[in-house]
């Protein structure tokens, strides 16, 4: 039988000297949280006697390079996991429900968790209010997520049960940090920035609608040509609508009609 393994596996999956061992990611912390979930919730992973607790970082199990897991965090920002959920390598079909039903609890809890757990808001700009796609930072780790153009918006994973510092910044505003004690749950935190003065000459931020983030008027004209396409769109759907249920009552007219003839008219010879 081909052996298999049953482990949560998480970056990195190599190291730079190409040597065997432990090689943690600038967010380890919170992949270890998240493997941890994951092994926990499973039906017999936490008790594996290879690996402890059920969890390994893939440097120190086997170094392997290109792999779509480091890749993904590297360009993408993506958390991703390597999950071995068996021990033969090939397992028969008739054994795929029993692994289904060992893995589901994890694969829910673990989905749950990064929604209910670490940083999320919004950024705004303190001179017109609208949201910006400034990114944001946590002191200590030496990695930065973007928030979304439209609505400025953004979700940061981070292990639950430490304190953290965590700062927004945007070309042409002025950088904000707070620190925040973060539990169990998920924590909301916006941020306003502030324009900075002294960067004068920059060219005017643009958000994915394509719209200037800090121009007034103009600003406005994505947003009100979307509005009028919805209702010239609603208008159509609207009116096709109307049509069709003509078009039925018409046909169930003509059905009735045939269903039920008018009667003879009585001839006298």
């Amino acid at each position: 039988v081909l052996q298999g393994a049953l482990v949560a596996n998480y970056p990195w999956d190599g190291s730079r000297d190409t040597r065997k061992q432990y090689y943690g990611c600038p967010d380890d912390k919170a992949f270890r949280y998240m493997a941890s979930m994951y092994s926990q919730s499973h039906y017999n992973m936490s008790l594996s006697k290879e690996f402890e607790g059920g969890i390994t970082n893939g440097a120190l199990w086997y170094p392997i390079y290109g792999g779509m897991q480091d890749w993904n965090y590297i360009h993408g920002g993506c958390f991703e996991l390597t999950l071995e959920i068996s021990d033969v390598k090939w397992p028969k079909a008739s054994e795929l429900l029993v692994i289904w039903k060992q893995n589901k609890m994890s694969m829910l809890n673990l989905v749950a968790s990064l929604v209910k757990t670490g940083v999320h808001g919004r950024i705004f700009a303190a001179d017109t209010g609208r949201p910006i796609p400034g990114s944001l930072m946590v002191k200590g780790i030496d990695s930065k997520i973007n928030a979304s153009g439209t609505f400025g918006d953004y979700h940061r994973i981070i292990a639950p049960g430490q304190s953290y510092e965590v700062v927004a910044s945007m070309e042409g505003f002025k950088p904000k940090r707070t620190r925040v004690m973060l539990g169990r749950e998920a924590m909301n935190l916006d941020f306003i920035l502030d324009p900075d003065g002294a960067l004068k000459g920059t060219k005017p931020l643009r958000n994915d609608c394509g719209c200037s983030c800090n121009d007034d008027g103009a600003s406005n004209k994505p947003f009100l040509l979307r509005e009028a396409y919805l209702w010239l769109y609603l208008l159509a759907l609207f009116s096709l609508l109307a049509l069709y249920l003509l078009f039925r009552r018409r046909m169930a007219s003509r059905l009735a009609a045939h269903r039920h003839p008018p009667p003879k008219r009585t001839v006298a010879v």
